[in-house]
C-alpha cells in the first residue's frame, strides 16, 4: 500500500477530506480540486493600513500565469468598499486610494466571491504574501470556516534562496540580502511600475516569480 499510496499522499488526502468536511459554503469546493498543471494566480491587496486585525481592503489585484507567461488579458482588478475603517490621508499617499474613490466598490463579501472564481485551486504568489493572505482570511474566514487552503509562494524567498546560492561560502553564515521590492526587481532586470497599485504589484510579482523559477532550476 505504501508504495501506490505514499504517505504524504494519504496524509494530505485525509486534510483535504477533513477541511471538505467542515467547509461552511460548499459553493467553494473548488478551491480543493486538482489545480491546473503549470498555472498559478499573483495576487496583492491594498488596505487601510497594515493591521491585520482592525483594517480593511480596499483593492485587489489578482492575473493568472500560465507556463512560462503572465496572462494579463486573464486578470482580476476590484476596488472594495472598506466595512469599518476609514482611509486615512496617510494610507491615502501610498496608494493613491481616496474615501470617494472606493465608495462605490463592491462589498467585501462580493469580493472574495469573484477572487475565489478567478483562483480556483492554483497556487498563489506574492510578495509579502503573508499579508494578504491573512487580510483575505479574516473576510473569509466567516464564509468557509476556514482560509485560503490553496499553495502560496512567496517571492521574496525565492530571491533569498537565489541571491543565497551566489554567496561565498564565508558569507553564508550571516547572510545580508537585501528583499526590497524595487531591489529585487531591479536586480533580476524585470520592469518596475509605480508601486502599491494591486494589479501592478500583482503583475510584477509574477514577473518575478517566473525569472526565479527559471533561476533556481
Amino acid at each position: 500500500m505504501a508504495a501506490d499510496f505514499p504517505l504524504a499522499r494519504w496524509v494530505g488526502a485525509l486534510k483535504r477530506g477533513w477541511m471538505l468536511y467542515h467547509l461552511g459554503d460548499p459553493r467553494f469546493r473548488f478551491m480543493w480540486d486538482a489545480p491546473p498543471q503549470d498555472e498559478w494566480v499573483a495576487l496583492d491587496c491594498e488596505t487601510t493600513g497594515l493591521n491585520t486585525k482592525t483594517d480593511d481592503i480596499i483593492a485587489i489585484g489578482a492575473v493568472r500565469i500560465r507556463g512560462n507567461r503572465v496572462m494579463t488579458s486573464e486578470r482580476l482588478e476590484l476596488l472594495v468598499r472598506p466595512d469599518k475603517q476609514r482611509i486615512t490621508a496617510d494610507s491615502a499617499r501610498v496608494h493613491r486610494l481616496r474615501q470617494q474613490d472606493v465608495a462605490q466598490g463592491v462589498s467585501a463579501d462580493e469580493a472574495m466571491m469573484q477572487l475565489m472564481h478567478f483562483i480556483g485551486s492554483r497556487p498563489l504568489v506574492g510578495y509579502y504574501l503573508e499579508f494578504d493572505v491573512a487580510m483575505i482570511n479574516r473576510v473569509l474566514f466567516p464564509i468557509l470556516g476556514m482560509g485560503l487552503p490553496q499553495e502560496k509562494i512567496e517571492v521574496s524567498g525565492l530571491y533569498y534562496d537565489y541571491k543565497y546560492r551566489q554567496l561565498p561560502s564565508s558569507a553564508r553564515d550571516n547572510p545580508a540580502i537585501d528583499l526590497r521590492f524595487d531591489t529585487l526587481m531591479r536586480d533580476l532586470g524585470l520592469p518596475l511600475w509605480p508601486a502599491h497599485d494591486a494589479l501592478n504589484d500583482a503583475v510584477m510579482a509574477a514577473l518575478a516569480f517566473l525569472k526565479l523559477r527559471e533561476l533556481l532550476r
